[in-house]
Parts: C-alpha cells; structure tokens; sequence
C-alpha cells in the first residue's frame, strides 16, 4: 500500500517537472532572435517609408534661345537653387524655333520631368505643349515671358515689363524735349518685349512735344534679324532721333547698325542690363543712352524658390515680378560690367 502511494506521488512529481519544461521551453522560444527578427523588419519598413517620402524632382527647362546670354544667366542661377537640394533639371535650347520647343517639350515629358522652367519662343504657338504638360501631371513655372493661355501656368516669376518701357521713354522725353522721330525693334512673339514696347510708346504719347514712329521691324530678339531690320531702317529714315530695342541684343545691334552708317546723334534703348551693354555705357561717344535693367539672377532664385514650394506642396506666390531700373552713363559704374545684377 505503501509503495503504491509512492509511486502515485513520484509520478505527480514527473508531470510537474515535464510541465515546467514545457513553460520554460515557450519562454526561450518567444525571446528567440528569429522573433526579434520580425520586429527588426518592421522598423526597416518603417525606415524605408520614411526614406520615401523624401522625393527627388526632375526639373526641365527651356528659354527661347541658349545663344542669348540673359538666359544662360537665367538657367544658372535656377540651377544653383535646384542642386542645393541636389535635385536634377534636364535643359533643351529651342534656338528661337518655336517647333523645335514643341517638341523638346514632348522629349522632356517622356523623359519623366515633374515641374519645367518655360519661357516660350511663342507666347501663342506654345499652347499645344502646355496643355499636353497638363496631361502629363507636369508642373509649369512661367518664367521671364508670358504665355498667351496663363490658365495652364501654376506660377509665374518675371520682371515688371511695361515698366521696363515705360522708364525708357520717360528717359528720351527728358534728353529730348523737342520730341523727334522714333524707331522700333521688336519681337511680337514674346510678350515680355511687346510689354516693353506699349509701356514704351504710352509713355512718349504723353510727351508735350509729340514723337513720331516712323518704323518698326520684327526681330524675334536675335542680333541678327535686328541689324537687317536696323539697316533697313537707317536707310528709309536717315533723320532719326531714336530706337527703341525690346532688349540688349537688338540695341548692340542697332548700334552696329549706326556705326555702319556713319550715324553718331541717334540714341538707342534696350532691355535687360546685359554686360555688354553697359561695357557700351563706359564709352565716350556711345550712342547707347541707357538699359532697363532686370535681374535674371534673382529671376532665376525666386522661380526656382517657388518650384521647390510648389512640389513639396508648401504655400507660393502665383506671380512675382522683379523690380526694373535705368542704368545710363551716369550709374553704370554702381553695377559694374562684368556680370548681371
């Protein structure tokens, strides 16, 4: 009797102890590294989310024509901001083709571009491309010169261009205050320039001795296209008094022009402040007579400030327009030769 009650407590005390094995068992095998693994993964996953929603933007850009130094100077500054944030910008140069633009634009899209920098060779003709970068879910930053449909632009940074015309015909009223004959070089495809000129011309109407627009040429802003219209216009109107240049390079054209001709008393007027005009300022006899000047440095900063805003879904301003002034003889010394302000 005695042996069968130490048997029943004997295998009590088995069950006890194969029990507790099993426990101590399920305890190692929850703390094992295979579980922590697990745990180990998920901060990974969290860690790579996190990692992904720090984006990298590709950029385009595509002014009117690599050739003019104004938006060589444009596209640097743009792209200073953009590689600080060692974001990438893919760059075409339509080379003043408004075809060629059209379709850049359509290489850049396949390309994967999520915001582009445009400054149209044609404020009209680039429509198509605008409405095709809507299709792709591409940003548009307006840059320098207006399109004609501003409805498709998410922004626009440029100068004040009626400004910029305005202040070079306050400057020919008061150098010359008998009024005269008047010539135009401009560009109807670019808006910024046919700003330029209405501010120009509204402003000598109110002059109390009157100027005549004799003539005006089409240029497309070249150099070239502006010494023949330049040419042609010396020599139906030898007595001009002025020319008005929708920017620097057609004034440095209509200067040439000038020199060609033999013609020292007439004054000529640009846009943009561009180191080669006022190197033109700093010499005697010069029939340059001043630059509205804008800033494709600060254009530049503060189009691709509002980029960055825009695509990392921060608050931007829609349009900003970058102050203009007259650099003349008399203050070119103040901004130097070398460079753009």
């Amino acid at each position: 009797m005695m042996k069968k009650k130490m048997l029943r407590v004997l295998a009590i005390m088995l069950v006890c102890i194969f029990a507790l094995s099993a426990l101590t068992a399920c305890k190692k095998q929850a703390g094992k590294p295979v579980d922590n693994a697990i745990t180990e993964d998920t901060e990974d996953d969290e860690e790579s989310e996190d990692t992904d929603e720090t984006q990298s933007y590709v950029f385009g850009f595509s002014a009117i024509d690599m050739e003019n130094p104004y938006f060589i100077t444009l596209e640097k500054a743009i792209k200073e901001v953009l590689d600080e944030k060692e974001y990438r910008m893919i760059s075409k140069d339509p080379a003043s083709d408004a075809e060629l633009q059209v379709q850049q634009i359509q290489e850049m899209i396949e390309e994967g571009i999520d915001a582009i920098f445009l400054c149209p060779v044609d404020w009209e003709a680039i429509t198509p491309s605008l409405q095709a970068l809507k299709d792709a879910g591409v940003k548009i930053i307006n840059v320098d010169t207006q399109v004609k449909e501003m409805d498709y632009v998410d922004a626009y940074v440029g100068s004040d261009n009626k400004k910029a015309g305005s202040i070079c015909g306050q400057d020919l009223i008061e150098k010359c205050p008998d009024g005269g004959k008047v010539a135009i070089l401009e560009a109807t495809a670019q808006n910024s320039v046919n700003d330029r000129i209405t501010g120009f011309e509204e402003t000598i109407a109110k002059a109390e001795n009157g100027f005549e627009i004799v003539a005006r040429e089409d240029t497309d802003g070249s150099f070239e296209k502006g010494l023949e219209g330049a040419k042609k216009i010396i020599a139906e109107h030898p007595d001009l008094t002025a020319i008005m240049c929708g920017n620097d390079q057609t004034a440095v054209a209509a200067k040439t022009a000038l020199n060609l001709a033999g013609k020292d008393k007439v004054i000529i007027y640009g846009v943009d402040g561009s180191p080669d005009i006022k190197k033109e300022l700093k010499k005697t006899g010069s029939q340059i007579a001043g630059t509205a000047a804008q800033s494709p440095i600060n254009i530049g900063k503060s189009a691709a400030d509002t980029a960055i805003k825009m695509m990392n879904g921060q608050d931007y301003e829609k349009e900003t327009y970058e102050d203009v002034f007259m650099i003349n003889k008399d203050n070119v010394d103040m901004y130097g030769v070398d460079g753009w302000q």
